[in-house]
């Protein structure tokens, strides 16, 4: 209550949620003929189950809780146990339960009310009727303890509220509203002798108990009926929610007992019809509804949220009236244009209202409809029935506003100043209604689409007509990418075509809805556009591949969809549902396969994002496409045709050339001197002056002589290329010379010559090897640097045999052919790269 801030949501229950009552440990919630108890709002822990219609009357009661249903069935639950204590069944034609009360300090005791107008006091722990009221024959409504043991308040269907003494029957005093029966009553507790009841049209009347009179009338607290009311204990505030979808903070600080409201939260009365976000920050989602009310959410947190009002046509006459007289409200918005550039310095929204050729302006930063209505000077003084405005959009510099009528017309306003500023062709842009208008982010261009089939392209300026297409259905929608410049069209036969601004042409064309589409955003990218119809369906196109990637099914149509500039949500309305519906892009925060669904693809019934954490159902599915994509590999060689590097590393082939100046480099200047480690005892020469023993000079018998022996082993490289000159598979021998570092390479090779302990034969195998690397193109760069290092090792031994020159010069014209080809390559890019840097374009 402090902050009116969320502190906890419960799970979810089946069913709407039709009564509810709290004791100090649980929530009781009750659905249909079954009642739940929730522990911490959190989990459900109890379930009763025993009535057999609607349960519509609840009372906890210490360690029961008693309900009624609508066939006259009370019934006492022990709390714990979850089993019936007492079941009474009550004669509808007598007696038909239409309130509950616990009076205080009545033990076991509770008090009835009924439709004929009677009250019973009973003993649930006996089952006894203690007394009978005869009552004032009118249905009592409501029941409420006074401040004061043994004084009740009952409100009756007539609109009357009797304060009774029920220890001595008798009544106390008696008061009356004119708006109906009386659906709630609540006393103040903190000094203030005062009542509060609540009426079916959202009035609520304060009534002094010691003066016994009106104290005054908060009329239109909300704007339908009072559904419950209670003041805070000990406290002047009063909480009052209704079925406006509001829950008001009322305070009581001002002369005359008047309340004022402290602090709100309120959704749209109505369903929502359009919603946008609202700058590029992705935090505020601005939405229209059928109530005729503009309002702000923040996707942050509630305590951001807030109403822009409804639209008025005269807002001073409008507040005189008040909300059930008022003849100056505009019908509901039905499309709207917002822009954050100079939002501070005048409106920033434009709308259209449903069926009126007036458009309005909002401010946003204010909070309340704008200064100006926007509207052809030739309908100034009179107002045409059959002309509306249809389309609107405003610039990306919030200067301009551009509006589309249904006769086919297209005007342009300014925003600061509400003057008209000029019309796109000579009487009218297009022959039949606009269906949609968009200006691109440099105001340009303005792009009109007709119902008669043309997409039109205007300068912004001078209004002249540069280009006209037609187009092969009549379009429903369009919808600009402005950073991109593509534009969505949607179109009457449910297809959706995507159209270049800059090359005025068709580039992609989608089709699979079966309803009417009803709305379309693009992803912050423009690389996705998404879509939504009548037949229930979310799609998502991916543009560039011109592919359907994702596509679900919801339990009712969304009317509007809005794409967060951040990519982070997509936000969503339906059908008869008030609530605005927000979905997380997975694809930011985990692996998802962006895989064409398949031509025969049937989307499955995703149930709609609740306040309640729910676990999706198909998020198992996607981990194991997740799984597949992650072991992908990349093939070795993508073509045979194309020339493939190897992913060694640079030092493992760039330097092998320059080996003996590398190692000349590294050598130290003087060899490493090892200390020689002192014995523990130093030995002394014998004798009257203690000398030490001079150490003795160790000699160096170590043979400096290489061990051919050693060498004489062949190594595992040397086997390999000797079985490939039988087999010809050079995969094993070049698999190990990868493996291995510069130094060990270039021992490898000086082994292939006879005198290293090699062969010809060997020698001619190494050469078939490279030979096979150049055939098949791949580790291309190993091929060379193992090539070069060879010819500067055995130069000598290849000019000395046939055999190895015929196959160095087979090699050589091999190289030549693909060096060619590549050269050719390299310098075409080398050429475009260079006309691209220094060309004036």
């Amino acid at each position: 209550v402090k902050k009116l801030g969320i502190v906890a949501v419960s799970n979810a229950l089946p069913q709407d949620i039709t009564c509810l009552a709290a004791d100090r440990m649980l929530i009781f919630a009750s659905y249909d003929n079954i009642l739940h108890a929730f522990a911490r709002n959190k989990e459900v822990v109890h379930t009763y189950e025993g009535h057999k219609a609607r349960i519509h009357l609840l009372q906890p009661f210490g360690d029961h809780v008693i309900s009624v249903d609508v066939d006259n069935v009370l019934i006492v639950w022990n709390i714990q146990s979850e089993e019936e204590y007492l079941q009474m069944d009550f004669d509808k034609a007598t007696f038909a339960v239409s309130a509950v009360l616990h009076p205080s300090t009545y033990l076991n005791k509770i008090l009835l009310g009924s439709e004929q107008g009677s009250l019973q006091l009973w003993n649930i722990r006996s089952n006894k009727l203690l007394y009978s009221f005869p009552g004032w024959h009118l249905a009592v409504t409501t029941l409420e303890q006074a401040p004061a043991v043994d004084v009740v308040a009952v409100g009756l269907v007539s609109g009357h509220i009797i304060v009774h003494n029920i220890k001595f029957d008798e009544t106390l005093m008696k008061f009356q509203q004119d708006w109906g029966p009386i659906t709630a009553i609540s006393f103040r507790t903190d000094g203030h002798p005062v009542m509060a009841a609540g009426s079916p049209i959202g009035h609520i009347a304060l009534w002094d108990l010691e003066e016994k009179k009106l104290m005054c009338q908060m009329q239109d607290a909300h704007s339908t009926a009072i559904a419950g009311m209670s003041f805070v204990p000990g406290e002047p505030l009063l909480i009052t929610n209704g079925a406006d979808n509001a829950i008001r903070v009322w305070i009581f600080d001002g002369p005359g007992g008047t309340g004022r409201v402290l602090r709100s939260r309120m959704g749209h009365s109505a369903p929502p019809t359009k919603i946008r976000y609202h700058g590029q920050n992705g935090e505020q989602i601005l939405s229209a509804g059928q109530d005729g009310t503009l309002q702000s959410f923040s996707t942050v947190h509630e305590k951001f949220n807030k109403s822009l009002g409804r639209g008025s046509i005269n807002k001073k006459k409008s507040k005189k009236k008040g909300l059930k007289l008022d003849t100056m409200a505009l019908p509901p918005i039905t499309v709207f244009a917002s822009e954050v550039a100079h939002q501070s310095d005048w409106d920033s929204i434009v709308a259209c209202h449903q069926g009126y050729i007036t458009c309005t302006t909002w401010n946003y930063q204010k909070t309340s409809m704008g200064a100006h209505k926007l509207r052809p000077e030739e309908f100034s003084k009179h107002k045409p029935i059959d002309i509306c405005a249809t389309v609107i959009d405003i610039t990306s510099c919030g200067n301009f506003a551009v509006i589309g009528l249904s006769t086919g017309q297209v005007d342009v306003y300014n925003m600061q100043s509400g003057i008209h500023r000029g019309r796109y062709g000579k009487e009218r842009a297009h022959e039949g209604a606009i269906r949609g208008v968009a200006v691109d982010g440099l105001n340009q261009l303005v792009i009109t689409a007709g119902s008669e089939g043309l997409i039109k392209f205007w300068k912004f300026k001078t209004k002249d007509l540069v280009y006209s297409t037609e187009l092969l259905s009549s379009p429903s929608g369009i919808l600009l990418h402005r950073d991109s410049g593509i534009l969505g069209i949607a179109f009457d036969d449910f297809s959706i075509s995507v159209l270049d601004i800059e090359t005025r042409k068709i580039v992609r064309t989608f089709s699979g809805h079966h309803g009417r589409i009803n709305d379309m955003t693009f992803s912050p990218d423009g690389r996705w556009l998404i879509t939504s119809s009548m037949d229930c369906t979310i799609k998502t196109w991916d543009l560039p591949s011109g592919c359907l990637i994702d596509c679900f099914l919801v339990d009712s149509a969304a009317v509007s969809l809005t794409m967060s500039p951040t990519g982070d949500f997509l936000a969503s309305t339906h059908v008869d549902d008030l609530g605005i519906y927000l979905w997380s892009n997975r694809s930011l925060f985990s692996l998802v396969s962006l895989r064409p669904l398949p031509a025969d693809y049937e989307p499955s019934m995703v149930t709609r994002p609740s306040t309640c954490p729910v676990q999706d159902v198909d998020v198992a599915g996607d981990e194991e496409t997740c799984d597949e994509m992650i072991e992908y590999v990349s093939p070795e060689q993508l073509g045979e045709q194309l020339v493939t590097l190897s992913s060694l590393p640079e030092s493992r082939w760039k330097n092998l050339l320059s080996l003996d100046v590398i190692k000349k480099k590294n050598k130290p200047r003087e060899p490493p001197k090892v200390p020689k480690s002192a014995p523990f005892f130093i030995p002394t020469v014998p004798g009257l002056i203690p000398r030490y023993i001079a150490p003795e000079e160790e000699n160096d018998t170590q043979s400096k002589v290489v061990n051919l022996g050693v060498l004489a082993q062949k190594s595992d490289f040397y086997i390999h290329l000797e079985e490939a000159l039988s087999t010809n598979e050079y995969a094993a021998p070049l698999n190990l010379l990868k493996s291995l570092g510069p130094s060990n390479i270039e021992i490898e090779l000086r082994g292939l010559a006879p005198e290293g302990g090699g062969s010809v034969e060997v020698m001619l195998s190494f050469l078939r090897m490279i030979g096979m690397m150049l055939n098949k193109k791949y580790n291309f760069e190993l091929a060379q640097a193992y090539l070069a290092l060879f010819l500067k090792l055995h130069l000598k031994i290849l000019s000395s045999e046939p055999n190895l020159l015929e196959e160095v010069s087979r090699l050589s014209t091999q190289l030549e052919e693909t060096w060619i080809h590549l050269r050719a390559l390299f310098n075409q890019s080398l050429c475009v790269l260079t006309y691209m840097k220094s060309a004036l374009l």
